[in-house]
């Protein structure tokens, strides 16, 4: 059997920037934040992610939790 071992988690802000005039889509500008504890519920992310958001020129777009795992066999 296999079994999933964290490594890293990463936080990401994806901000609204603007429309590309020339072609109208949406132009989002990424902010992220590396070291997040791979042990941090969504909740906690998110209530983070809220306060850093209030600090920032941008509006939201989305939040964005990157996990990356290394998969060991038993």
């Amino acid at each position: 059997m296999a079994t999933t071992q964290p490594l890293t988690s990463q936080l990401r802000l994806v901000l609204f920037e603007g429309e590309d005039p020339s072609t109208g889509r949406m132009i989002v500008r990424n902010k992220n934040f590396n070291a997040v504890k791979t042990s941090a519920t969504d909740a906690q992310l998110h209530a983070i992610a809220v306060a850093l958001v209030s600090l920032q020129q941008r509006p939201l777009e989305s939040i964005e939790r990157i996990d990356r795992s290394e998969i060991q066999e038993d």
